[in-house]
């Protein structure tokens, strides 16, 4: 049994359920504003699933090479291991508001120091990899196939930031993302993912602060649910909103599964504008050619759930047919996975009323200028930078087909 947090206030108790599933009951007399999720008010029958987690608190749980390490450590003490157990391990340390820990512990999330301009500077390869999964998996309470670990630096995070948020003295959460990618597999995808987020930038979405370290082997990001005194926003992945597994995050549609689904829980003073960014987020990454836009790499914040929300910042963007050029998109757009033309995309827009013909044609020379201004950075990189010539020019290589693919929306 585990007892959930939310907003630092014990919420109600998570338990197995039957043979596979799990169950989760609100305490008597929980408020309402301290529901765990968007989707699951606060009530007086139990949540139950019959398989595993409820989205919201599967959300968070690791993948990959951290979850197969963390997997190793507590079948090897205890002979068995399932998501409620990994979710025990790196409870005390998640993103959003939520937090999980023993019935009968207290709420402590110390996450250890570690110096991200050490980080930044550091040329230790492996060994820097090696190091970070020793001393942080345990506190990494986020997902992704990569491994992604949470670590603390309050001056950094105040340093990083372009308006800078003065955190609480007491204050011993975790501050930053830092990201790895296999090398073997994906070469620099660090830097990949780093020159899409500029590109994201100059389409103006937001972007939590990041920073590439000097040997390209990570991204270290700010957290973006992380307010000045401490606390936390809520913080939601479409997942979520679907009530979809982390394994059917590419099962849906950014028509259904992205858009609709924003617009049901966003802020209705904001729907409008905040659809049409969502649209040119999705128009860029068809630009770029990001065949990992799934339901898990989409996201909204809020500061209370009663109040409606926004989109989260943008994140987990990168060229992924620079590796896999016959890659297709993550879900679907009018029924196909294929790469939408220009045309297609206005049609998706204005069957939609996101907008009038000139603002539509406006977000699409938006997305052009921000790639040509971003290239220019790419090519300067490469330059200084010859082990990551080779993943530019396939990056420059897939932009161009991008581009060319959505120019045909000057002729609709």
């Amino acid at each position: 049994m585990i007892k959930v947090w939310a907003d630092e206030q014990p919420t109600g108790v998570l338990d197995r359920y039957r043979e596979r599933g799990s169950a989760f009951s609100y305490d008597r007399g929980t408020a309402p504003e301290l529901a765990v999720s968007l989707t699951m008010p606060v009530r007086t029958a139990s949540w139950n699933v019959s398989f595993a987690l409820a989205p919201i608190f599967e959300m968070n749980l690791p993948e990959g090479a951290l979850r197969e390490r963390l997997r190793l450590a507590f079948a090897k003490a205890t002979g068995f291991f399932d998501e409620l157990d990994l979710l025990s391990m790196v409870g005390r340390s998640q993103l959003g508001r939520l937090r999980y820990t023993g019935m009968d512990d207290s709420l402590d999330e110390e996450v250890p120091f570690q110096s991200v301009d050490e980080l930044l500077s550091s040329r230790r390869g492996g060994e820097l990899y090696r190091y970070l999964i020793q001393r942080f998996a345990a506190f990494s309470g986020i997902s992704g196939v990569q491994p992604k670990f949470l670590i603390r630096d309050e001056e950094s995070f105040q340093t990083m930031e372009t308006h800078p948020r003065k955190l609480s003295q007491t204050f011993r959460g975790a501050t930053h993302i830092v990201k790895f990618w296999e090398p073997a597999e994906f070469p620099q995808l660090a830097a990949n993912e780093f020159f899409c987020l500029q590109a994201a930038e100059a389409c103006g979405h937001t972007v939590s602060p990041y920073r590439l370290t000097e040997d390209g082997s990570a991204l270290v990001m700010s957290r973006f649910d992380l307010r000045p005194d401490g606390t936390y926003k809520g913080f939601e992945d479409f997942c979520v909103l679907n009530a979809k597994r982390t394994d059917q995050k590419y099962s849906g549609s950014y028509e259904t599964g992205v858009l609709r689904r924003f617009q049901q829980f966003a802020n209705s003073s904001a729907t409008a504008q905040e659809s049409l960014q969502l649209f040119t987020l999705i128009v860029l990454n068809c630009a770029i050619r990001n065949g990992d836009a799934h339901l898990k790499n989409f996201g909204v914040l809020y500061d209370n759930v009663l109040n409606e929300a926004r989109l989260a910042p943008v994140y987990d963007l990168v060229t992924t047919t620079a590796y896999l050029p016959k890659d297709r998109m993550a879900l679907t757009l009018n029924g196909s996975t294929e790469w939408p033309s220009g045309k297609d995309l206005m049609r998706f827009a204005e069957s939609r009323s996101l907008g009038s013909p000139r603002e539509l044609r406006a977000i699409f020379e938006r997305v052009a200028d921000a790639i040509s201004t971003t290239r220019a950075a790419v090519e300067a990189y490469s330059r200084d930078h010859s082990d990551f010539e080779s993943v530019a020019k396939q990056m420059l290589h897939q932009w161009e087909q991008g581009l060319d693919s959505i120019r045909d929306v000057s002729s609709t």
